[in-house]
């Protein structure tokens, strides 16, 4: 019943989405506890939301159905397809900290090609550990960058798009909610540093984090999407190679 009640509806799924959110930030704010991810909650309580009152996923993420049997487009899709417009944003605050760029070519670049390197030889040494197939091994190997880079590299590589989307999703909430705590850890404190980490260990949830610490640390972490995305479309290819 309460399908055949949505079914007549459009924009349930980004009300129901929004709204949620809406939620998580308030309460990640009156708490103040990082692990309390805004996306974090909302995936949990989303996917909490879907199997309890047994609504039809299509109808969540399509939204209204149509004669043909197609669907109106007005569902939680909304937000996939603006993941690509909303990561070439991120050129902004680079364009204005490009100084920073101009003035550590080679630290920058080079932290973010050893961040890529490192990623991508230590999900190949553990996928040889634990036995796991080449379809799954390049599934996983796009895990550090932005979904929108994400879904095509593993496309192209015979990986399962769906499973990368969500190691991306949670590589991105991982990175968010400990950064603060790694860097205490670690005493890293230069906030170039502190931004090539975020933007290249967590691509864009780790550039929403970073921003939480500078202008100049958000800045950092938009570049390392940029050039991590190019990076690991060059070289996923290679490391798909040998195993």
């Amino acid at each position: 019943m309460l399908n055949e009640a949505l079914s007549s509806m459009s924009y349930f799924g980004i009300f129901l989405t929004g709204f949620i959110y809406v939620l998580a930030m308030w309460l990640q704010k009156k708490t103040r506890l990082s692990i309390l991810n805004p996306l974090l909650i909302t995936c949990i309580a989303t996917i909490i939301l879907l199997l309890v009152s047994g609504i039809d996923c299509n109808i969540y993420l399509y939204g209204k159905p149509k004669g043909d049997g197609s669907y109106d487009g007005t569902g939680a899709v909304f937000f996939q397809n603006m993941l690509t417009p909303t990561t070439v944003c991120l050129a902004i605050p680079l364009y204005e900290k490009l100084s920073y760029l101009k003035k550590y070519p080679l630290a920058i670049l080079g932290g973010i090609f050893t961040g890529t390197i490192a990623c991508m030889v230590s999900i190949l040494t553990l996928s040889a550990a634990f036995g796991l197939t080449h379809e799954q091994y390049v599934t996983m190997l796009p895990k550090s960058i932005t979904t929108a880079i994400g879904m095509g590299v593993s496309e192209e590589l015979g990986g399962m798009v769906p499973v990368t989307i969500a190691a991306i999703i949670v590589t991105g909430i991982f990175g968010n909610v400990t950064a603060g705590w790694i860097f205490k850890l670690f005493k890293i404190k230069h906030p170039v540093a502190q931004g090539l980490a975020c933007g290249t260990g967590a691509h864009a949830m780790g550039t929403s984090r970073a921003r939480d610490f500078g202008e100049i640390q958000e800045a950092m972490s938009g570049l390392s999407i940029a050039v991590c995305g190019l990076l690991t479309v060059i070289l996923a290819s290679i490391f798909a190679m040998i195993y």
